[in-house]
């Protein structure tokens, strides 16, 4: 099943009983089990990674409720669960069909991930949730912002997704600080209330790459605060798109403002540095910039990638080469 129809049955009240989502979106896995179990009154059993107890769940999924409520049996785990206890638990819940079951699957071996158990026979669907685009994302955040009582418009929700470099998580948690103001919701206010994970750090190393200084210290302390290098690269990517973006923008017009480029105003500092850096390349350096940084993106993602720290490190040292 794909995620639009599930949201298509949420909609309408008529989620199926029995529900496998895994795939690459952490966040959504979360988000749709929050979703489907949102039951009021329901009896919920919630196991976790290595809590998993396969006579626990069978007991609790089993049961018939003397008050009509409904009994939830969620499993969430790295792990898979055998495919002999998903396939009696779904058999459990056919007999008993006020009862859910969702398994949320967080591991990465998705083509054996036991999805076969969850099928037409056994009265289960399963859902891959890839990681969402930006503007999915983005409308991710609205909807979560207009559930919370936040009043939020497009181009606030892409400025927090961009303070938390695009992790649809990370920006979904900041949404509780946003939502104790009872007022419209700025880039001022988050701004003010929003940290931003990495953000100065990687910002730091950006302009430090981007002015041919010597970068390898500023790396070294970012990784080992346990930023990854792969969102190292895509938050350099991000910033030098965005940079061609002024650098055309300003071409055209021979001015700057960031409202009609991004699609939300930057704050007055920002808007400035990015509008300097912007006009410092050339056509082809941007080319040859993008192109470098998506092919070492793609190499570390690559099943059997080499080291990510040597691949990070080499196409740093490349990039400053182009400039």
């Amino acid at each position: 099943m794909k995620r639009q129809e599930l949201d298509g049955l949420i909609r309408q009240n008529k989620a199926p009983n029995a529900v496998m989502l895994y795939g690459e979106s952490h966040f959504l896995i979360d988000r749709y089990i929050r979703l489907l179990s949102n039951i009021p009154d329901a009896n919920t059993l919630t196991l976790y990674h290595d809590e998993y107890n396969f006579t626990a769940a069978k007991a609790h999924i089993s049961q018939g409720s003397l008050f009509g409520d409904r009994n939830i049996l969620i499993i969430k785990s790295e792990k898979k669960v055998p495919k002999n206890d998903l396939s009696a638990l779904l058999e459990l819940v056919k007999k008993n069909p006020d009862n859910l079951f969702i398994y949320g699957y967080l591991g990465s071996d998705f083509k054996k991930s036991a999805t076969a158990a969850f099928n037409t026979k056994s009265g289960g669907v399963s859902i891959r949730l890839f990681t969402p685009f930006d503007s999915e994302a983005k409308n991710i955040i609205l909807e979560e912002a207009k559930a919370m009582g936040i009043d939020m418009q497009h181009y606030s929700a892409s400025y927090l997704l961009e303070t938390q470099n695009n992790d649809l998580g990370l920006a979904f948690n900041e949404l509780g600080k946003l939502q104790i103001l009872q007022r419209p919701v700025t880039t001022k206010e988050i701004d003010e209330l929003v940290f931003g994970m990495g953000e100065v750090r990687i910002e730091q190393l950006i302009n430090t790459l981007l002015d041919k200084k010597d970068f390898k210290m500023q790396l070294q302390r970012i990784l080992e605060s346990g930023q990854d290098e792969i969102r190292i690269i895509t938050a350099l990517s991000s910033h030098i798109a965005q940079l061609y973006l002024f650098y055309i923008s300003i071409k055209i017009s021979g001015a700057v403002d960031s409202l009609k480029v991004l699609g939300y105003k930057l704050p007055p500092r920002i808007e400035k540095e990015r509008a300097r850096q912007s006009i410092r390349f050339k056509q082809e350096q941007y080319l040859e910039m993008l192109t470098l940084l998506l092919e070492t993106e793609l190499k570390m993602k690559s099943p059997g990638a080499m080291d990510k720290n040597a691949l990070l490190l080499s196409a740093l040292i490349r990039l400053q080469g182009i400039l």
